[in-house]
């Protein structure tokens, strides 16, 4: 299974219903496993590893910040994100070293803020922990896409260019075009060092998917692709200009 390995911790059964919902409708995360209280966490993550924990704060037992602490004494543990109704833990919550402190109602845009700062921390601890490999690991190479009740899955070297569409993103492949909900900016975040490139506020663009600029009827720039063309604006053009330059170079283009 790819994605993030998730243990969603909350002693309040509709509250730990409504963050594991959350966490699952998010791309980056592949499995989320739910308990009620800390002791539970703790024998969960001693069957198998997790790449982060989201741990409520007012528990009866042993507290989150508690929890945060010990999980913090072993020899791989989850990067910890703590979600809370309280602001008053949010420096003791640092101090056991949370990447995040997410307060109670979630919003989904806050719970996408902290799966970013997740997601980083989980790979930049995966390549300290391989021992001299330099190269990070692959980021959403792939994205679960619903439509009638299926789910298929959107290779990223399918997508020609993506199209912000509100809330969510258009995924532009020769076979169609694919919703995903997520905003393009987070998209970009993911993508950028993998060939993906801004050209507009609501536009990015695979290199190699480029055929050839064109100019529009109004003496715009068009990057043509086999799925469309995608508008750059003014800004963008010199950019994109000598990314495609540099691939051409490289011998990037067109595979």
């Amino acid at each position: 299974m790819t994605g993030l390995r998730v243990l969603a911790v909350d002693d309040v059964p509709p509250a730990l219903e409504e963050l594991s919902r959350m966490l699952r409708d998010c791309p980056e995360v592949g499995e989320v496993t739910a308990v009620g209280d800390p002791l539970s966490a703790v024998r969960n993550i001693q069957a198998g590893e997790f790449d982060a924990a989201f741990l409520d704060i007012a528990m009866p037992g042993l507290d989150g910040l508690e929890l945060a602490a010990l999980l913090g004494k072993l020899s791989h543990p989850p990067v910890i994100v703590f979600v809370t109704a309280y602001d008053r833990h949010a420096v003791s919550a640092f101090g056991v070293g949370a990447v995040d402190y997410v307060l109670k109602p979630i919003r989904a845009e806050r719970l996408a803020a902290a799966l970013t700062k997740v997601n980083r921390m989980v790979h930049a601890l995966r390549v300290e922990h391989d021992d001299g490999r330099t190269s990070t690991p692959d980021t959403m190479p792939a994205l679960a896409v619903d439509a009638a009740g299926r789910t298929r899955y959107v290779r990223r070297d399918e997508v020609r260019f993506v199209e912000a569409h509100g809330d969510y993103v258009r995924l532009h492949t020769p076979d169609g075009v694919h919703e995903v909900r997520m905003p393009i900016s987070r998209l970009e975040d993911y993508w950028e060092d993998c060939g993906f490139v801004r050209v507009h506020r609501g536009f990015l663009v695979a290199l190699n998917a480029v055929r050839e600029l064109r100019s529009d009827s109004v003496g715009g720039v068009l990057a043509h692709t086999d799925s469309g063309d995608v508008p750059v604006s003014r800004r963008h053009a010199r950019e994109l200009r000598d990314r495609l330059l540099q691939a051409a170079q490289r011998g990037e283009l067109g595979r």
